[in-house]
């Protein structure tokens, strides 16, 4: 039987390859940009160095996702093309495209560096959504308290609702401080997230044990 509402900790591609195939309904994801980042206070992401781990990753994503199904997975722009590239190895379909605008600048170099990204993949030919979302989403800055690169509840919340229903079971195989958790949760999703670093795991575990769905 599949594990439903737990974060298990490890590597994910070890983690995926013990679920069946076609079992989970929708992954959101925020994988390592590839930029070996580190904040202020020195915490860094893990594989953020590597970029191993994106193709078997990505085919443990489309292996266990159900056909006809949607991945939104944030990536780091300047390494755009390792990230399409075992997007597309996996199978998927590239079918849209997510701005994520910041009202404040996380990084001043050539340019002020004001959005995320991300992308819409599809697994075969889902429906098109009842009230489709713009592609251009708003963002609010987190303080980054649990995470290095942590990210509001709102918009994975909105993609959440937009893309799953009710019962179904979302994945996060990178889910950090577990963001994309708490808002399916809230949402009355199950979840499965799965994290390598320790730390982040126990922060992500303490954060969904306080989480309570709305009646």
């Amino acid at each position: 039987m599949i594990p439903r509402n737990t974060i298990q900790l490890g590597d994910c591609i070890k983690l995926m390859q013990r679920l069946p195939e076609k079992s989970v309904d929708f992954v959101l994801t925020d994988p390592p940009y590839l930029v070996r980042y580190r904040d202020r206070h020195g915490r860094t992401v893990a594989n953020d160095d590597n970029a191993d781990w994106i193709q078997p990753a990505f085919n443990e994503v489309y292996r266990v996702l159900k056909p006809d199904s949607f991945v939104v997975s944030f990536y780091g722009w300047n390494h755009a093309d390792k990230f399409l590239e075992a997007w597309r190895n996996a199978g998927f379909r590239i079918v849209g495209h997510l701005v994520f605008r910041k009202a404040y600048s996380s990084s001043r170099r050539y340019l002020l560096a004001q959005h995320e990204n991300a992308y819409l993949l599809a697994k075969g030919h889902p429906q098109y959504p009842r009230s489709a979302l713009p592609d251009i989403l708003p963002w609010s800055y987190t303080g980054n308290r649990h995470h290095p690169t942590q990210k509001p509840l709102l918009p994975l919340q909105n993609l959440i609702k937009s893309f799953t229903k009710p019962g179904d079971l979302v994945l996060d195989p990178f889910c950090g401080s577990g963001s994309s958790l708490v808002a399916a949760c809230r949402l009355k999703r199950d979840f499965l997230g799965m994290e390598l670093d320790a730390d982040h795991h126990f922060t992500s575990t303490m954060r969904l044990a306080t989480v309570t769905t709305p009646g």
